[in-house]
């Protein structure tokens, strides 16, 4: 009887941590609360995060890849308190074209470059060990990864546009044609089933059983460019949000969007979307100079304009969280450099100012138990080094936060900055 009794403890005891050990597991996803806030680990979870677009490329051991490089940037983003990263899974089209990132990793229909997907894994492994956690988004409505408009020349719409040689309205005319295009968006699905159902060989975990991942997003940016479109994109960002829970219930999924400014202005349509049971939290985007907030010759003096712009257009989304019970995250947001100048030894006094009232709008938020949940900001630089003489970036340049299609260094971020004393202090708060 005592062997027995012996024997009963010790399956109590095994048949208890095996419970606890699965329920940890399942905490360490990041998920959304009965309060509407993101929980980890059963706690609030609040974040300070940025843009590290091309972590799979730096991850691969191809052109362009830079193993070394890689554990040094992430080793600094995790000792000044960065965990979560927004990434690009990866480019679509064929390399050469000089405002879109390559190497690419779909290069045509169904047809992937092993390498860089190699460099995602291995990227994804590393977070893995370092307990950081990532935002992978799918797609991209700018051209600058291919996306939309190389789906549109991929199902026979014409050529891909490109805005530095076509113009801007020519290009946003090509692909609003995107969001009516069911042969594009049959591509579009495709690639979201084959990564999304992906194993990573470096640790051999699935996709879908990745606490390193926190969410699935649709896309960079995503609009309807038209308002006649409106419908037809709202059917697609459901259709696509419900095929990626379907692959991945463990998930997250987040939308990608700029907020109301993606929504062709349409607040409504911006709350439709998140709204939507499948899609977990808000995202919004904020860029005072692209939005003329501010002017390349009076960064500073137009700061307080940018500030109130900032303050309302959180405002205005954070009520749309609210009502949709959901956390809001501002994913995107960027300040130039003092005086317009893209050299890492140009100084970041403007931008300091702005990112320092961000990252206190967060804090505040989390100290009143609200939906302002995080940010992540554009872009991490870190270790990259400037190319002489070249003011857009060119095959052999290091990557930077700024892809191709924009001056190198405008909204970087390099470890050598001022703003990462900055950084440092407000990750400490948010503890």
């Amino acid at each position: 009887m005592k062997h027995l009794f012996l024997l009963t403890m010790l399956l109590s005891f095994f048949s208890l941590s095996s419970c606890t050990s699965g329920k940890k597991a399942d905490h360490s996803f990041i998920k959304v609360n009965a309060d509407g806030q993101f929980v980890r680990d059963g706690k609030p979870y609040y974040f300070v995060g940025t843009n590290f677009w091309y972590g799979a490329i730096l991850g691969s051991q191809g052109h362009g890849g830079n193993r070394e490089r890689l554990h040094q940037e992430l080793d600094f983003l995790k000792s000044i308190g960065i965990e979560n990263l927004r990434v690009l899974v990866g480019a679509d089209g064929q390399d050469g074209v000089k405002t879109r990132v390559e190497p690419a990793l779909q290069t045509a229909p169904g047809v992937y470059n092993d390498t860089i997907l190699d460099g995602l894994d291995y990227f994804m492994n590393e977070l893995h060990k370092r307990d950081m956690t990532a935002v992978l988004y799918l797609n991209n409505s700018w051209e600058w990864s291919g996306g939309y408009s190389v789906y549109l020349q991929w199902t026979g719409h014409g050529d891909a546009v490109v805005p530095a040689v076509d113009g801007w309205p020519a290009y946003m005319e090509y692909v609003k044609q995107y969001a009516q295009s069911d042969s594009a968006q049959a591509l579009f699905a495709n690639h979201v089933e084959y990564i999304v159902s992906r194993t990573n060989r470096y640790n051999q975990l699935k996709y879908v059983d990745d606490p390193t991942i926190m969410s699935w997003q649709i896309g960079n940016e995503p609009r309807a460019f038209a308002d006649e479109n409106k419908e037809a994109f709202a059917g697609w960002m459901a259709r696509a949000a419900a095929q990626i829970k379907s692959l991945d219930p463990n998930h997250m999924v987040s939308s990608g969007s700029e907020g109301s400014w993606g929504c062709e202005n349409d607040l409504a349509l911006f709350e439709r979307i998140h709204a939507d049971k499948n899609i977990d939290y808000l995202n919004i985007h904020i860029w005072p100079y692209n939005w003329s907030w501010v002017k390349a010759d009076s960064l500073t003096e137009l700061l307080p304009v940018a500030k109130a712009n900032t303050k309302a257009y959180i405002d205005a989304h954070l009520a749309v969280a609210e009502r949709c019970h959901k956390p809001i995250v501002l994913e995107e947001f960027g300040f130039p450099r003092d005086g317009f100048q893209f050299s890492k030894e140009a100084p970041t006094t403007a931008r300091d100012e702005y990112y320092r009232y961000v990252f206190d709008l967060i804090r505040q938020d989390r100290e009143r138990g609200g939906l302002f949940a995080g940010c992540n900001f554009w872009a991490w630089g870190g270790f990259a080094n400037h190319t002489p003489g070249h003011v857009y970036w060119e095959r052999g340049d290091d990557y930077m936060g700024d892809p191709a299609q924009e001056e190198q260094g405008l909204n970087s971020v390099f470890a050598t900055d001022s703003t990462i004393e900055i950084i440092k202090e407000e990750t400490q708060k948010l503890k």
